[in-house]
């Protein structure tokens, strides 16, 4: 699980519409016209786009070439730059990310996109502050859903929930694509998802896939929503189509843990697969890997990626992840500064505390347990 990387390109949203048709009449377009960079920088934000969407890493390299031809032609481009921008965000190179996101601030100020996925690449690095200021500038320029979603995003972090529920209501009334409206009912049911309202998020999920039936994220919701309400048949059920619709690691270890509380034995071998597709498109996850094994494998393994991942990107989540490893490994003292720093913004999320609080209580501290959470479905409290 990674912190959520929006699309740079019209909307944040993981859009589920097919992608084809749009992609076809680019490629007709560019037989005409080879030369023109903007249109092989577009095609590329498609593929990384698509990438994400379908779960299919070998995207990227699609993308990358695309990318290249457009670098060829002009390579100081605005678009260009924001187009590579985004592809090293999918691979979570951050900080390449965040250095050609800056130079295509640089040849054109003015350009929304590049301050989104500045923000994006910035919160990855744990640079809360300056993320904030590109999301700022980002609403300054261009008001709308991809706006909107980052500044949601920028005030849970920080511990304001009605604050992140009034962006996405924002968002939400900007979304006039069936995708976008699926993707702000979604995050909004993520919303109260996290703040233990099962009821409201199954509405929001429910009304999501009916903006968008082939909205992916909306199915998975219910799914936990089914898992966390004790109704695992129901869940596992869901989790099927899920999977088979995108398989992506985040789903398939929701799957395997809803398994388990069922009584059944998760299979991982997917999962592995996976793992061996991304990681030969060039994709970096020690995060995935690290939560992974430190809840269902192996916690030295837990604490060589956490560590791995913590010292590339020192963000909220790594610290967990590292923080998490160590307890899990029988090391809660070295734990516990890495817990304080993914507890220290006032985000209000259900699987950190409960982990600061297993650390500190395997210290021998007083700490408070959330009776409520569900500590057999961690992936499930993640936020996806």
């Amino acid at each position: 699980m990674i912190f959520t990387i929006f699309s740079f390109s019209a909307a944040p949203a993981e859009q589920q519409a097919a992608a084809e048709p749009v992609t076809e009449t680019l490629q007709e377009r560019l037989k005409r016209l080879p030369g023109d960079y903007r249109s092989w920088a577009e095609l590329a934000s498609q593929y990384v786009d698509q990438a994400r969407i379908t779960g299919d890493p070998s995207y990227y390299a699609k993308a990358e070439g695309a990318l290249d031809t457009a670098a060829k032609l002009k390579a100081d481009d605005d678009a260009v730059l924001t187009g590579q921008a985004a592809l090293a965000a999918g691979r979570h190179e951050f900080t390449d990310a965040v250095r050609l996101a800056e130079r295509a601030i640089d040849a054109n100020p003015y350009g929304a996109n590049a301050y989104g996925v500045l923000a994006d690449a910035k919160t990855q690095l744990g640079d809360l502050r300056d993320a904030e200021r590109a999301v700022t500038k980002m609403l300054d320029l261009r008001p709308g859903v991809a706006a909107f979603a980052r500044a949601s995003y920028a005030a849970e972090l920080r511990g304001d929930q009605n604050g992140a529920r009034k962006y996405l209501e924002l968002a939400h009334k900007d979304a006039w694509q069936p995708a976008d409206s699926a993707y702000t009912r979604y995050y909004l049911g993520e919303l109260a998802l996290h703040a233990g309202d099962l009821a409201t998020a199954q509405d929001w999920y429910t009304k999501a896939l009916q903006a968008y039936p082939a909205y992916t994220p909306a199915l998975a919701g219910q799914a936990r929503v089914a898992a966390l309400g004790g109704r695992l048949t129901e869940a596992l059920d869901i989790y099927e189509r899920v999977v088979e619709r995108l398989p992506l690691p985040q789903y398939l270890i929701e799957q395997g843990e809803t398994k388990l509380k069922a009584g059944q034995q998760a299979d991982w071998t997917l999962l592995k697969a996976q793992r061996t597709l991304f990681e030969a498109a060039g994709v970096r996850d020690d995060l995935t890997w690290a939560e992974f094994e430190a809840d269902h494998g192996n916690p030295a393994q837990a604490v060589k990626h956490a560590r791995a991942e913590y010292d590339r990107n020192p963000n909220l989540v790594a610290a967990d992840a590292l923080a998490w490893a160590l307890c899990k490994a029988g090391k809660p003292a070295e734990a516990l500064p890495y817990a304080k720093k993914a507890t220290s913004t006032g985000w209000r999320n259900p699987l950190l505390a409960y982990h600061r609080a297993v650390i500190e209580r395997a210290l021998g501290r007083p700490a408070r347990v959330d009776p409520a959470f569900d500590p057999s479905l961690p992936a499930l409290a993640r936020f996806s």
